[in-house]
């Protein structure tokens, strides 16, 4: 980060972060660019920009792949409207996703599809759970984010006759077999743990 700052720098350049403001890697990233990052979490702050200067792009390592490879195509497509560089030779992207949580994210999609009810398992302040909860949502409305077993309501599982537990990279297995085991006292169904 700090050499492309510094490259950036000569060049009259920029550095994007794709992340959550407030986050402590992302506070420690903009740190190396001397609090001139500019971060960018949806398509709103990508007004930030000036695309009269080039760009060097990153990412926070527990956002989606997904989201950071559709936040590029939009930089790249508002450098292309601007016309005022070519952007093969301004916009410089640094895929750094953490690959735990990108290699888990296909698996998670075809997961949530395969149930009719998803539990994700994690702490709340987990960025890496938060990114993965979000890709069993987007594939499966009928997800939902806890804890631990306390946070679970039977009405969820009305009508749903395969659930599907999951959780963080971090989430231990002994705390998603817990929701398991109170989930079967809950109601009688078959789920299935990942």
């Amino acid at each position: 980060m700090k050499n492309s700052h510094d490259k950036m720098a000569l060049e009259n350049g920029q550095i994007i972060i794709y992340g959550k403001k407030g986050h402590a890697e992302v506070i420690g990233l903009t740190g190396q660019t001397m609090g001139e990052a500019i971060i960018v979490t949806d398509e709103s702050d990508l007004d930030k920009i000036d695309y009269s200067r080039p760009a060097t792009f990153f990412s926070q390592t527990t956002k989606s792949t997904e989201g950071f490879y559709a936040m590029k195509s939009l930089i790249e497509a508002r450098f292309q409207d601007k016309g005022l560089l070519v952007v093969e030779e301004c916009f410089e992207a640094h895929d750094s996703i953490c690959r735990q949580v990108a290699n888990r994210e296909p698996r998670m999609k075809t997961f949530s599809q395969a149930h009719d009810l998803i539990i994700f398992v994690s702490g709340k302040k987990s960025s890496n759970g938060r990114a993965l909860f979000n890709v069993c949502q987007t594939h499966n409305p009928n997800s939902y984010f806890i804890e631990d077993s306390t946070e679970l309501d039977a009405a969820w599982f009305i009508e749903k006759s395969c659930v599907g537990i999951c959780g963080a990279t971090s989430t231990p297995m002994w705390l998603m077999e817990e929701v398991a085991e109170h989930i079967s006292k809950l109601v009688d169904q078959p789920h299935a743990v990942a």
